[in-house]
């Protein structure tokens, strides 16, 4: 029987009374690319803390690879490879050094580390910067090399808690074809945390979590059969054009900026809704099913609307701060 990468069983955690986790279960195939989706607070964050075994569980089992996260903490860190939400990088070392002393730290032979650094120095494109100091680096550059050092003892189970947020398009796109093409050469195993759900279109398994509860998992297209709904969104042309298709419709979602989106699997409904308010609105428009779908029907909520205030809050934070 194969040993699953992941196994949580009946986890809870709480912080201050407050249940983050709540009686959460989880089975994880090996070599499976697995994400978690769901709002700040959702409990992702603890979970991964858990896996990580950084934090204990105060109920329930956990296992990666195997080995118990509370009952053998440290043969468990050897087959995982994390990258924190936060950068944890020493800015003052070099790239070479933070991945020589991440390998010490590991209790790798100089040799081992030396072809390791190498080769994942050369997997993320910089190879050319192994010695200039991180605080130096880009926020894209940093994430390169954080990704670089997790895989460095050559992991079975990545952990990747929002490890694009901030960062442009170009280089999100570049760091998911570095882990693309690890997860073709070896069976890695990859759990995401994220708020940018087209990055995970392609994932094997997908969990939504919202309130310390997962509420449903399977494949992108299992999830958006089964869940996902054919949306009109639309944008009123003043506030009083939307409180009253809000009265008309009380089902419709906000999703932010003054916009609605109502369910609109049934053509007759977008219809009578379009004879109605077509001359109340400033942009309309069609949403097929999407992931996105799934967790606005299943949630209340729009995932974007989350990710790009958290953006934005954390682009001011680094022109404050200086290059990054």
């Amino acid at each position: 029987m194969t040993v699953a990468a992941i196994s949580v069983e009946q986890v809870s955690a709480a912080y201050g009374g407050k249940l983050a986790l709540d009686n959460v279960s989880l089975t994880v195939p090996r070599g499976t690319s697995i994400a978690l989706l769901g709002p700040n607070g959702a409990g992702k964050t603890t979970l991964i803390n858990i896996l990580c075994t950084l934090r204990r569980p105060d109920g329930g089992k956990a296992s990666v690879a195997g080995v118990d996260v509370v009952a053998q903490p440290t043969r468990a860190r050897q087959s995982i490879g994390v990258v924190f939400q936060d950068s944890s990088l020493d800015d003052r070392l070099s790239a070479w050094e933070n991945l020589d002393f991440h390998g010490l730290v590991y209790g790798m032979a100089p040799k081992d580390r030396r072809a390791r650094s190498a080769a994942v120095l050369e997997l993320v494109e910089l190879e050319d910067w192994r010695d200039q100091i991180v605080r130096s680096f880009s926020g894209g550059m940093r994430r390169r090399l954080e990704i670089a050092r997790a895989l460095l003892h050559e992991p079975d189970i990545l952990f990747l808690d929002e490890p694009t947020v901030g960062l442009d398009a170009q280089t999100r796109q570049r760091i998911w074809q570095y882990l693309d093409q690890l997860r073709r050469e070896r069976e890695l195993t990859v759990l995401t945390t994220t708020h940018y759900i087209e990055e995970v279109e392609g994932a094997d398994m997908v969990c939504i979590i919202d309130h310390g509860k997962i509420i449903v998992q399977g494949s992108p297209d299992e999830l958006k059969d089964q869940y996902g709904m054919r949306w009109l969104h639309v944008l009123p042309k003043d506030p009083e054009a939307g409180k009253a298709i809000l009265a008309r419709y009380p089902e419709a979602k906000p999703l932010g900026s003054h916009a609605l989106a109502l369910p609109a699997n049934d053509d007759a409904v977008a219809d009578a809704f379009l004879v109605e308010f077509r001359d109340s609105l400033a942009e309309i428009r069609f949403q097929p099913p999407t992931l996105e779908s799934v967790f606005l029907s299943l949630t209340g909520r729009q995932l974007r609307d989350q990710a790009d205030g958290q953006r934005d809050a954390e682009r001011a934070a680094g022109k404050r701060g200086g290059r990054r």
